[in-house]
């Protein structure tokens, strides 16, 4: 009895130890729809009061030449690139938007939850004005006033899709999968195969 309780106080490390608990279903759902809604609401909100508080064309600086406030209406893509292709910016962020939702039950980490919220929530933000603001539905323009240096012009639906991209592109490279673990099971075995090999070499 103490031998068995023995050997299993003493079972060997694996790297599945190392491997993170998923997060809880309901805190990674509570991340993921608090992102999208506080980045559709803050875009939403702030198109509003740029509209009301900006004459079209005129520049309202912040951070001297490197940050201002102009009311443009973007026919194109994000951060005003890619003008008189609306049509296709609103089917790209159509796709974007379903391919997030079909990944939505998978996702069981905190950190996916809260990548996927953002970038969902900017791109329901842009399809919104895509929609309903004129000309009409696939060919609204989206109102941008977040001026980049005169680089670009960009919104606050574009800061949530870029953020929510960096964190995902981060999470890719931390090799942490979008239910929260890290795989290591190629890995590990990998490595038991090259132990196996070399102890049938050290064999006589």
């Amino acid at each position: 009895m103490q031998e068995s309780t023995g050997a299993a106080l003493s079972a060997p490390h694996t790297p599945d130890d190392d491997t993170p608990a998923p997060a809880s279903r309901s805190g990674v759902l509570r991340w993921y729809v608090l992102a999208a809604l506080a980045a559709l609401i803050l875009d939403q909100a702030s198109k509003v009061w740029a509209l009301g508080a900006l004459t079209d064309g005129r520049s309202l600086p912040l951070i001297g030449d490197v940050l201002s406030l102009r009311l443009i209406r973007n026919s194109g893509a994000a951060f005003s690139i890619g003008d008189e292709t609306t049509w296709l910016m609103t089917l790209v962020a159509v796709a974007v938007t379903a391919a997030i939702l079909w990944a939505t039950p998978r996702i069981g980490s905190s950190r996916w939850a809260l990548s996927l919220g953002l970038v969902l929530g900017g791109s329901l933000g842009n399809l919104y004005d895509r929609f309903f603001r004129e000309p009409g539905p696939l060919r609204g323009h989206v109102i941008d006033f977040i001026d980049y240096g005169g680089l670009f012009v960009g919104n606050v639906a574009d800061i949530a899709i870029v953020a929510g991209a960096v964190l995902l592109i981060w999470l890719v490279f931390a090799n942490i999968g979008i239910d929260g673990t890290r795989p290591q099971h190629a890995a590990g075995a990998h490595e038991d195969a090259v132990d196996d090999r070399n102890d049938q070499e050290e064999t006589p």
